[in-house]
This record gives structure tokens, sequence and C-alpha cells, in this order.
């Protein structure tokens, strides 16, 4: 069974899918360790409700990146907990080249937007005021780019008349849950290949 480090920066409402989904059976993978960037993140005691260590491990400077030297202590985690595999939830850091060349093609990120549409920060309001009709999440491998890896799963969300920022994102993140965990299966089966940017199980 493959062995995951989880890496939120907040809530963590998807580490919980993950974890649930993990205890239940339903996810083809062993949760070892919860990661943040934040010490206060309410990920870090989801976590440890579900029995799974979490730290906290200081980014070393604020925006959009870690440091290298706080990069390489989050590669050094994962590596010491055996993980093979690292899901990114609401992780609100870009992957710097520690994580990329020490989980190559083994970072999984989940966005709330049918990409390549709206990538990057608040994809919801993105296409509310885009004028879409239909929205949606997407799960990607992770690239050095911003939400530009290859696509492993979509699922569309239509774009009610009534929306707002806060309903579309509700919407979209009960579909997240379920996503991610159909994604990561396929993922851990091992049976796909990648030519370019297309993934084919």
């Amino acid at each position: 069974m493959s062995v995951i480090g989880v890496l939120a920066s907040g809530r963590g409402s998807n580490c919980e899918a993950l974890l649930r989904a993990a205890a239940e059976g339903r996810l083809q993978g062993r949760i070892a360790l919860v990661l943040s960037d934040r010490p206060e993140a309410p990920v870090l005691e989801t976590g440890r409700r579900f029995n799974v260590p979490a730290r906290y491990i200081d980014p070393g400077r604020k925006g959009a990146r870690l440091t290298p030297e706080a990069e390489a202590q989050y590669v050094g985690a994962l590596k010491d907990a055996g993980v093979e595999w690292v899901a990114l939830a609401g992780f609100m850091r870009i992957v710097g080249p520690e994580l990329l060349n020490g989980y190559a093609g083994r970072i999984v990120n989940i966005h709330p937007s049918l990409l390549p549409a709206f990538p990057g920060l608040d994809a919801q309001r993105q296409a509310l005021e885009y004028g879409v009709r239909v929205a949606g999440c997407t799960v990607h491998l992770v690239n050095e780019g911003v939400d530009t890896g290859p696509i492993v799963l979509q699922q569309p969300v239509p774009v009610l008349p009534t929306d707002t920022v806060e309903s579309l994102s509700a919407r979209i993140l009960e579909e997240e849950h379920g996503l991610y965990v159909r994604a990561l299966n396929l993922l851990l089966k091992g049976n796909y290949r990648i030519e370019g940017r297309r993934i084919f199980f």
C-alpha cells in the first residue's frame, strides 16, 4: 500500500476527506504524515484526530514560496515518514525544486476550476466574473508552474444564476472531496503513462 503525505495550509477539508477515505478503506493508500506551513492551521488538529502525525514546519519566509532550506526540511520529514506520494490540500505555496526533485511525478494537487481555466488564487471568483456556465475542479500532477501540470481527473459543477462566490465554492468543494480520492486511487494503481501533457490510464 502506497504511503501518502499531505501538505496543507488551512482548515484541511480535503485532507479530512482523504483521511476519512483511508480510514474507511476507500483510499488505496495510507496517510503517514500531515505537514503545514502555518502553526495555527486547523488541519494539524484534523490529522491528529485521525491518529496521523501532524507537524508545522517553518516556511522560512512570507510569500508564495518556501525557502530552499525550509523545503529541504519538508522533503526530509516526508522521506523519514516513508512517504511515496505527496498530496497538496490547500497548500498555499508554490512547490519548488527541492520537493519537485524529491518527489518527481508524485506530487498531486486539487484546484477549484476546470483547468487550464482560472489558475491561481480565487478561481471561483474568476469563474463568476468571467460569466462561465460551468465551473468545477481538477486534480493534476504538480510541475514547476502554477496549476499547469498534467490533468488526472476533472469534475464539472454548473454555475447557477443565483450563485455567489461562497455558494459556488461550497458546491465545488463537495465535489473535490470525492474527486481527489478517485484520482489518487487511479495514480496509486500505477497503471498509467504520460505522453506530453496527457495521462492515459
